[in-house]
């Protein structure tokens, strides 16, 4: 028994290990500074400011991450799930590229695990035909493993989705047909989900007889812990961010249940797994369609109002932050005094002295009255964001 559990502590070992031998890992982290640098440089050319900083995309994903890849991995080592060693190479490589076009909602398992599958299915009708390769490159693929994946992982992305909050979403602004200028929110995350699976390689051996349940060829094996990369980027522009997200989250779950039974399935009969790709591909562009004409289709939630002024987002650790005043929050007087402009808002902010009262509509559409006094370092413009033409077109 001691023997047994040394074993596994040092393959746990090995496998922690490996992960920082994976380039995927370090692209990752390159990743996300790029796509927060070129959100705070589109903030700044918008809003003139910046509102969120780098690597705020990975914010509420931490606990979601650790939770799923403790559960995936109970899940692929306790069913004996082995992937080669080429199987996760190409899966690496597919993220790499993907993420290249800097387009989050290309890092859905949909279109990850879904490419790599399609390449592990073709890859060895083209190899057979060169003599550069050996023919049997890619001859073990699991793909009943990968299935299982793409549907795990679908509704790990739906539970990132429904942790989308409204403070943490990014604002954009775009010119209607009409000439005017409208608001935006992109719900954006970024998540790396790291979780262990088996490789063909190692001093573990099979300790009931369904162990390993979805195998390749060998007799031992070993443990990787494998960062596996989500990002998705929605744009809400009729709806509040979050009840965006909290729909797109129902519809991402039950498209990953669907996936899932018919990846459960093809354990029992194989050519179920190519189904559960294709219901992973064809749902996810269906999911995307439906939700781009169903925003379309409703008016704006952020426009440039005649009365009152539509709160954009609001800059952390501001003032506006402190007083609760939320995106979606319409301002209608500051001191008493009808506001129906920036110029006006801020005009009346600059003579109210040292103290400041503000009432706004909130998005339930019940009046609710703030008042704070400026503190010395705060900014006079309190942190919130309208919606107004660009700072630099």
């Amino acid at each position: 028994m001691n023997i047994v559990l040394e074993e596994w502590g040092i393959e746990l070992a090995k496998g922690v290990g490996r992960l920082f031998l994976n380039p995927l890992l370090y692209w990752f982290i390159i990743l996300v500074f790029v796509v927060g640098y070129k959100r705070i440089r589109r903030s700044r050319r918008t809003f003139g400011t910046k509102i969120f900083g780098v690597g705020d995309e990975l914010s509420y994903t931490l606990g979601t991450s650790l939770l799923a890849g403790t559960f995936i991995s109970i899940v692929f080592i306790g069913g004996g799930v082995v992937f080669s060693y080429q199987t996760l190479f190409l899966l690496s490589i597919v993220f790499i590229l993907l993420s290249c076009t800097f387009r989050l909602t290309l890092l859905s398992p949909s279109y990850s695990v879904g490419i790599a599958y399609l390449l592990l299915l073709f890859l060895p009708l083209v190899i057979e035909r060169q003599s550069f390769f050996k023919q049997s490159l890619f001859a073990e693929t699991n793909f009943v493993g990968l299935s299982l994946l793409v549907g795990l992982f679908l509704i790990v992305e739906g539970f990132l989705l429904k942790q989308t909050k409204n403070a943490h979403t990014y604002p954009d602004l775009y010119l209607t047909r009409r000439g005017k200028w409208i608001g935006r929110h992109h719900l954006s995350k970024l998540a790396v989900i790291p979780f262990f699976t088996l490789i063909p390689t190692g001093t573990l051996e099979p300790f009931a007889d369904y162990w390993p349940y979805v195998a390749i060829n060998g007799e031992t094996y070993g443990l990787i812990l494998f960062p596996f990369v989500i990002g998705f980027d929605h744009i809400a522009k009729g709806t509040l961010p979050q009840k965006a997200a909290e729909r797109l989250s129902r519809s991402t779950i039950l498209h990953g249940l669907i996936v899932l039974f018919f990846a459960v399935g093809s354990i029992y009969v194989g050519w179920l797994a190519t189904i559960a790709i294709g219901v992973a591909i064809l749902g996810k562009e269906l999911i995307n369609y439906r939700y781009r004409i169903t925003e379309s289709q409703k008016r704006p939630y952020f426009p440039e109002r005649d009365q009152g002024l539509a709160v954009l987002e609001i800059i952390p650790e501001s003032p506006a932050a402190r007083l609760d005043i939320m995106a979606g929050d319409t301002i209608k007087k500051v001191n008493g005094k009808q506001v129906d402009s920036i110029q006006t808002f801020y005009e009346a902010l600059q003579y109210s002295g040292a103290f400041f009262k503000l009432e706004l509509i909130d998005t339930r559409g019940e009046i609710r009255f703030v008042q704070s006094a400026f503190y010395e370092g705060e900014h006079h413009e309190l942190g919130i964001v309208f919606v107004k033409p660009p700072f630099r077109h």
